[in-house]
């Protein structure tokens, strides 16, 4: 009986495992062929050169600098979004006129299209007719000046983060226990004690999740940074995503793309890896 069952378990799973394979694990495999030989324009596998793109890639200047520039716009995106997606969940736990219309604004970013949001943003950082400039009383170039140009794309990506994280937080506060506000108030807290003792170890999970996952996100954004500034001014904004399009698809250097891509994966698995230790430790001492 145990052993038919395992079958049809196995049967289930056939559909979205070979999906998988086809569409996930065979291009990885590619990819990790590819970065181990030259390749002619056509990205076509020509001769095997072992580790030389990696070698090369980590001789190179502009490489290091996409990795920094990756690493900075992950802060401010994990940032940006996290808090405004908790903010945003916190103000909607009270009932008051309207009530719906806010929550239904908070959640919007997650239904807008990157690249679509882009665009709107470009023209409301425009230096002469942008929105920005004119609540500003200012004449900044926002995605000119290489100060700015980073941390614009960056609220711009944590915000369309944020209306996900927003729907995450929700179902976390909803889902806390109500007597445990009411205990903490007989025993004398105040509300910042209920949120520093109550409301984040509650969270606690939900908060890991979201961070993990907002952290993946940020490092494989691409539409937005080709399309506000591809990649400058210099090299500003040329994160690892957008320096593997440009040495692929620009450059026609697809061996070298491919190696770039492995180090991605291999940086995004050790950071994951590494969040999932620490979270461990933290819950293993409470």
């Amino acid at each position: 009986m145990n052993r038919e069952n395992n079958k049809k378990s196995y049967l289930y799973l056939f559909p979205a495992m070979t999906i998988f394979i086809i569409f996930t694990f065979y291009p990885f495999v590619q990819t990790l062929i590819r970065s181990l030989h030259s390749t002619d324009n056509m990205g076509s596998s020509k001769n095997f050169v072992g580790l030389k793109n990696y070698i090369e890639l980590f001789n190179s200047s502009s490489f290091y600098n996409s990795i920094l520039v990756t690493l900075l716009y992950v802060i401010i995106v994990v940032i940006i979004g996290v808090l405004l997606g908790f903010v945003t969940a916190m103000l909607c736990q009270k009932t008051f006129p309207g009530i719906k219309v806010f929550t239904t604004l908070y959640a919007l970013p997650m239904a807008i299209a990157s690249s679509g949001m882009a665009l709107v943003f470009k023209v409301m950082l425009n230096q002469s007719i942008g929105i920005v400039n004119i609540l500003l009383n200012s004449k900044v170039n926002w995605l000119v000046d290489p100060k700015l140009a980073l941390l614009s794309i960056g609220i711009l990506t944590g915000w369309l983060n944020s209306g996900m994280n927003f729907l995450y937080f929700s179902a976390g506060l909803s889902g806390i226990d109500e007597s445990l506000y009411e205990s903490a108030q007989i025993d004398g807290a105040d509300s910042l004690n209920e949120f520093i003792h109550i409301t984040i170890p509650s969270l606690g999970p939900i908060i890991f999740f979201v961070v993990v996952t907002n952290i993946i996100n940020a490092f494989q954004s691409f539409a937005q940074i080709k399309l506000l500034t591809g990649g400058g001014p210099g090299e500003s904004t040329n994160v690892i995503v957008h320096d593997i399009y440009k040495n692929a698809f620009m450059n026609y250097r697809y061996d070298l793309a491919s190696a770039e891509s492995i180090i991605l994966f291999i940086i995004i698995m050790f950071l994951t890896l590494i969040i999932f230790k620490k979270n461990g430790a933290v819950n293993a001492k409470s």
